[in-house]
């Protein structure tokens, strides 16, 4: 086991393991997005999860540095919390909608990180960006809601690691980036509905299973899904 330090409290975890994940799983919340546990190379594209470690002369991306003995780390200093608020900031500039709206707002991380971070939904003092892209998108068995995606890549990740292959993925470029579904064919022949792993990792409700398809929805628990990022 390994012993670090985060905001003065001592932990134990096993070796091999990121200090965000670290953090996470004993009760120290750094907000994040784009984190999955069995992600061997992680994106760190939110820009959210930084800490501070003794050291180190700039905060760092705890879901790419791995634990070592006797690491010291912060997770709220004036510093971190400066990067955190305007990373989250410029994700809520892209994010068209009012919060009172959400679909999910019971397990929303969105919703989770502004409470933590101290700080509005909405993108001020950031403009709110217009992105070339639909209200809604039709992907077979989801609605794909561009303007509440936050381009983790969960559900791109999780399809692949289900199915052995990407019926989902990213499509334009840039700003105007999306989620794609490449399902082609009979729909009775995929296998999504029997497993909507993207739907139950999706952090903001962005991928909504259609109605016609929920009674046939399989009965897999969501958090086993879940405990892949939490």
């Amino acid at each position: 086991m390994i012993n670090l330090i985060v905001d003065d409290k001592e932990i134990k975890v096993e070796e091999g393991k990121t200090v965000l994940q670290a953090c996470l799983e004993n009760g120290i919340f750094i907000p994040n997005m784009c984190f999955i546990k069995t992600r061997e190379h992680p994106h760190a594209s939110c820009r959210l999860c930084f800490v501070e470690i003794d050291g180190l002369d700039r905060p760092v991306t705890s879901c790419t540095e791995e634990v070592r003995e006797g690491l010291l780390v912060k997770t709220d200093t004036p510093a971190v919390r400066r990067l955190q608020r305007m990373g989250f900031k410029l994700l809520m500039s892209a994010h068209h909608r009012d919060p009172k709206e959400c679909p999910v707002k019971g397990s929303c991380q969105l919703i989770r990180i502004a409470k933590h971070l101290k700080v509005g939904l909405k993108s001020r003092p950031l403009e709110l960006l217009e992105r070339d892209v639909d209200e809604e998108v039709d992907l077979t068995f989801f609605t794909y809601y561009p303007f509440r995606c936050v381009l983790c890549g969960k559900c791109v990740y999780i399809c692949r690691q289900r199915n052995g292959q990407n019926l989902l993925t990213f499509t334009n470029r840039g700003f105007d980036t999306m989620i794609a579904f490449f399902g082609s064919g009979d729909p009775a022949d995929l296998s999504c509905h029997h497993c909507l792993a993207c739907a139950n990792v999706c952090p903001t409700g962005a991928l909504v299973l259609k109605p016609e398809y929920s009674e046939a929805a399989g009965s897999e628990d969501s958090s086993k899904v879940r405990m892949l990022v939490e």
